[in-house]
């Protein structure tokens, strides 16, 4: 009880923290190992378009699957190992790479970097929601998602820029080195990442929470699913953006393709800054379902206004960060909320497999988006592919005020009884 109440030093959360967004920022950077190298591939090995995103496809099936299972292997063996696994796995899809000389050997090294990022969800989050402090949540989710949003940046340049030297094979086997430090340095750091620790900040009300018996039993919950509604919502928008942005603002706008990609860095950088205020207006808001919806409002309407077709094209780039601002306001906010979801039932024995299975919501919208909305454009309908992204961003925010509502009944009679 004594070890329960004391203060946390901030020192030790700042460590965890970085820590863990340093894992993460490495998930992110292997998302995109395989697309910058795209133009290598299709000429060595004679793929189509259809082919070569296949791959990308492959990833985030088997992550979104692994993603569900690897929450239950971390609520049972811990977070620390778990994540160690992952990155190491992230580390040997680049060798599997370097070494390929057949589409199969492509196919696996797509297959084995999705089981590598799949743990980093449920991994993350336990390791956070254990050993931070909870008026630091907000920050520590913030930082969680920047370092994503670095890794993605970061990852095309490496991998292109070594290709264009040294051939794509020593930009696999790069890779598997980025992936080989941070394990290292993950390793060094290891007593840090003990998530025995987590009854130092565990709040005491969630120790208390019953836990029920059933493994499957989180399933039930009308709260989960909207969550994992919610995560399915809000990356199949992303998804559109990501894979065809470049695509849709030339065509809608008649830009050069040189503008049309800039404005997907500016949804991203904006993207950045919107995480790091979300982070701020978690920590302040008891009612984070409210700041999300008011972003991702925000950027629907940017959506919707750039899929009319009357914005003037100085103001693409202007409007694309604006969008991403609002989605990335939204992100530590989602955690938090996501984190309310399962504790309001759950407790904290179950964070893994409750994130691991909303999470799998995010790989599932990332893997299905292309194949939705690949035909949209093959037709012609640039317009609509931007109100598909208002239309799947206004239809998360009303999930996300759902969620909000849903684990505060959850959690209201307990607080009352206490």
């Amino acid at each position: 009880m004594t070890s329960a109440a004391a203060p946390i030093p901030v020192r030790n959360d700042v460590e965890v923290i970085g820590l863990v967004g340093l894992a993460h920022g490495t998930s992110h950077f292997f998302h995109l190992m395989l697309p910058p190298l795209f133009p290598w591939l299709m000429k060595d090995f004679s793929l189509s378009y259809t082919e070569a995103g296949m791959l990308m496809t492959v990833f985030f099936v088997v992550s979104g699957v692994g993603q569900a299972v690897a929450g239950f292997v971390v609520d049972r063996t811990g977070a620390r190992p778990v994540l160690f696994a992952g990155i190491g796995m992230l580390a040997l899809s680049g060798i599997v790479l370097g070494v390929a000389t057949t589409y199969p050997m492509l196919m696996l090294a797509a297959a084995v970097a999705g089981c590598g990022n799949s743990i980093f969800h449920p991994a993350d989050f336990t390791l956070l929601n254990r050993r931070v402090a909870q008026p630091r949540l907000g920050h520590a989710f913030s930082v969680h998602g920047l370092s994503g949003n670095l890794g993605w940046a970061a990852a095309p340049v490496f991998m292109a820029s070594i290709a264009a030297t040294a051939g794509w094979h020593a930009a696999g086997f790069a890779a598997a080195g980025v992936g080989a430090v941070v394990l290292a340095i993950l390793w060094w750091r290891r007593d840090v990442l003990d998530d025995a620790a987590a009854e130092v900040v565990a709040p005491a009300h969630d120790a208390s929470k019953p836990v029920p018996a059933h493994q499957l039993a989180f399933l039930a919950s009308p709260a989960v699913w909207l969550c994992f509604a919610f995560f399915f919502l809000t990356t199949s928008a992303f998804g559109i953006l990501q894979n065809f942005a470049p695509a849709i603002l030339g065509n809608v706008y008649g830009v050069s393709l040189v503008l049309a990609t800039a404005g997907l860095t500016a949804y991203l950088a904006g993207s950045a800054v919107g995480t790091i205020a979300g982070g701020f207006l978690a920590t302040r808001s008891e009612h984070n379902e409210r700041v999300i919806a008011m972003a991702l409002g925000l950027a629907a309407v940017m959506a919707l206004l750039l899929a009319s077709g009357w914005v003037s094209s100085s103001l693409l780039l202007p409007m694309m960060a604006i969008m991403g601002f609002g989605v990335g306001t939204a992100g530590p906010n989602r955690d938090l909320l996501v984190r309310r979801a399962a504790t309001s039932q759950f407790g904290k024995a179950s964070f893994g497999r409750v994130y691991g299975f909303v999470y799998s919501g995010l790989d599932t919208g990332l893997a299905l988006s292309p194949l939705f909305f690949g035909p949209l454009l093959d037709a012609g309908r640039f317009n609509a592919a931007l109100t598909a992204v208002a239309v799947l961003q206004a239809a998360s925010l009303l999930t996300a005020m759902r969620v909000g509502v849903t684990a505060r009944a959850k959690t209201a009679p307990r607080e009352v009884s206490a």
